[in-house]
């Protein structure tokens, strides 16, 4: 958050005005953007600006329009976007903590995704560059589509190894809509495999994806470029080794001045801002940021926030700009104001959100809110009352869950909560990585909660039954190709397009389209199915007409039916029965799935039995007991594996698998209901 980087924002930029203005009285007003051409020494260009997090003000003046480009980076996962904003980031003197260093939030740097959506700008020669790094991930779309509207231009990341793939198609789909020209950047150009055939049939790929998507005929005209972002290099002509003094990002920076075109942007006319991210900090408040559409913001300016309702334009808050910021580098630095084109950060008003405009105060037209895709997954949040509860935790009542899910859907547009019964929360979202981001920020943040299985979102339209179809990209070897089908027909997928991997022996590529019900929970499947070798990639296509119920795609489980520590004694005895997901020692409870049956049906057991102490001995009855090793659960598989009947018990410490009715008797009762 941005907390810990602005508490020093005043004292810091004191320190520095006053140490500037003893040694020159110019240098405390030196301008920010300087002047660098290619192959310059990088320590000039960010000389103006301390390298650490505290914030120095700019002068007053604002940027011209003329001198401004905002850009996204958009790209398939994995394909190199959060390198190639390092790479950039270096190439104009910004001192990187560490790599990828746009990846602020520690579940990112974990799992190597991005996950939100970050903004920060770069001076190159005499121009800005704002770049947003955006996710690759369909689960995250909300983020990108959000941003879009930000920004003139994209730079297309696409492996040159691997050609476009689905999510590539889902968020070009996304730059398109909004007019973007795209700059394609084939990456990793350095790989062994790849060559220039390789590189051609990609943009000749490429470009047939555009042409399927409605692009335009400018559109068409994409420029291409070849880099390596991890050698930290990029080129308008193939090559695999440049000179030594063209192994920087001159000729793509180059290239985006070039190409995407700048701001249209009214200086004179009132001030109005679209509100594309939102974060909150303890002492500042709310932090809005977003592109300012037309006029000149400055501090200590009266402003009010408008929102479009169906009855109209609503105010919803008046106040006054209390500080402007615009992240440079890494860095978050302060200034006076800023003009139409730009993108920053405001702070003053504590009502408006994302999708809000803030305008001057005479203003009363809102600006065209963001068009977001619907959600095609829910699942529903409540209150853990399992008998281990309230042990780990120190956020344990439904009000605490809801206030946090509610700040939740404020700050990510993609995602809906709707309060339910008995202290429940119905939460929709993209998919089921999505959601369990959400839930484990939660638990980190020390929440405890149950949580149903997702529930794919169903329409209705004319009488008949549709449901979300996604397109599923899968790269594996040619061995596991009839288990892979095989698995995937239990799921109502149907193959589209099937080949080999160019340059690639022995390896196979599938596309489906497939039911979105049909892929939760598929991930860990399609891992050990293929024994970690292959690649699946899936985003959401349309919605088509339901196709019918999923095969037999879960065995059983075995339920507990004791209270107590679980046992080796008694897991010994077990795990002839399946395979377990607990080791002995472990607190168990009646109603807690403590493995999975080998059978199709569930099965109670006692997993707490000791063993008998008589004084009778015998040859078998001193045996060291050895168990395998146990299949641990992660929240994703978790997610994926509970069944309708199911639910997971989310602590700060554990994940359990439990059934919704605790109770053996009431379970028969309920399996006896007709099912929805």
């Amino acid at each position: 958050m941005a907390g810990p980087l602005i508490r020093s924002l005043w004292s810091s930029a004191r320190k520095s005005i006053s140490a500037s203005a003893r040694s020159s009285p110019s240098a405390a007003l030196k301008p920010y953007i300087l002047q660098s051409p290619p192959g310059a020494s990088l320590s000039r260009t960010f000389s103006a600006a301390p390298a650490t997090s505290a914030a120095s003000p700019l002068p007053t003046s604002w940027l011209d329009p003329t001198r401004i480009r905002n850009v996204a980076v958009i790209a398939h996962v994995d394909h190199g976007k959060t390198t190639l904003m390092d790479r950039l980031l270096r190439q104009c003197g910004a001192d990187i903590p560490h790599e990828r260093a746009m990846d602020s939030i520690s579940l990112e740097r974990e799992r190597g995704i991005t996950i939100s959506s970050k903004v920060t700008s770069i001076p190159w020669k005499e121009h800005e560059l704002n770049m947003v790094d955006t996710p690759g991930h369909a689960d995250f779309g909300g983020e990108v589509e959000r941003v879009v509207g930000m920004v003139e231009g994209a730079v297309l990341v696409v492996d040159a190894g691997e050609g476009p793939l689905a999510q590539t198609k889902f968020v070009l789909a996304k730059a398109l809509k909004y007019g973007l020209r795209p700059i394609l950047l084939l990456n990793k150009v350095d790989r062994p495999a790849v060559s220039e055939e390789t590189c051609n049939e990609v943009e000749s790929l490429v470009f047939d994806l555009f042409a399927n998507l409605g692009a335009t005929e400018e559109q068409l005209d994409f420029p291409v470029l070849y880099a390596s972002a991890k050698e930290g290099w990029a080129s308008t002509t193939f090559t695999k080794d440049p000179l030594p003094d063209a192994r920087n990002m001159s000729q793509l920076l180059d290239a985006i001045i070039k190409h995407v075109c700048p701001p249209t942007a009214d200086t004179d006319a009132p001030f109005q801002m679209m509100v594309s991210m939102m974060e909150k900090d303890f002492y500042l408040g709310r932090i809005l940021t977003g592109r300012v559409s037309s006029g000149i913001i400055r501090v200590g300016d009266r402003v009010h926030g408008l929102c479009n309702k169906d009855s109209g334009v609503q105010k919803i808050e008046e106040g006054k700009v209390t500080k402007l910021m615009k992240k440079k580098g890494t860095s978050m630095v302060l200034i006076e104001s800023a003009g139409a084109g730009d993108i920053i950060s405001m702070t003053g008003l504590a009502s408006p959100s994302i999708g809000h405009t803030v305008a001057n105060v005479e203003v009363t037209t809102a600006l065209p809110t963001i068009e977001l895709d619907p959600p095609t997954i829910s699942m529903t949040f409540g209150v853990n009352d399992s008998p281990l509860a309230g042990r780990d935790g120190s956020h344990l009542t439904g009000g605490k869950i809801g206030e946090r899910l509610m700040a939740e859907a404020e700050t990510n547009l993609a995602i809906n909560v709707i309060p339910g019964l008995s202290e429940s929360f119905e939460v929709q979202g993209r998919g089921e990585l999505q959601l369990g981001i959400l839930i484990e920020n939660m638990r980190r943040e020390g929440f405890e909660l149950s949580v149903s299985p997702p529930k794919v979102m169903y329409k209705t339209e004319k009488g008949q039954k549709l449901e979300p179809i996604e397109e599923v990209t899968i790269e594996i070897n040619e061995e596991h190709v009839g288990l892979i089908m095989e698995a995937l027909s239990h799921r109502r997928a149907e193959v589209t397009d099937m080949g080999p991997v160019p340059g690639n022996d022995g390896r196979t590529r599938l596309t489906l389209t497939c039911p979105s019900r049909g892929l939760v929970g598929y991930r860990s499947v399609f891992s050990s199915d293929t024994r970690g070798t292959g690649f699946m990639h899936r985003a959401f296509l349309n919605y088509e007409k339901y196709r019918g119920p999923l095969g037999n795609v879960r065995k059983g489980v075995l339920v507990s039916m004791g209270f107590g520590t679980t046992t080796a004694h008694a897991l010994m005895n077990l795990e002839a029965r399946g395979t377990l997901f607990v080791t002995h020692g472990l607190e168990t409870y009646d109603g807690m799935i403590i493995g999975e049956h080998s059978r199709d049906t569930d099965l109670d057991v006692n997993p707490v039995r000791a063993k008998e102490l008589n004084n009778i001995r015998a040859a078998s009855k001193d045996e060291n007991v050895k168990l395998s090793p146990p299949r641990l659960i992660t929240l994703e598989e978790a997610i994926g594996y509970v069944a309708s009947d199911e639910l997971i018990e989310v602590t700060p410490k554990a994940i359990r698998l439990r059934k919704k009715y605790l109770d053996v008797n009431k379970r028969k009762t309920m399996s006896k209901r007709p099912k929805e």
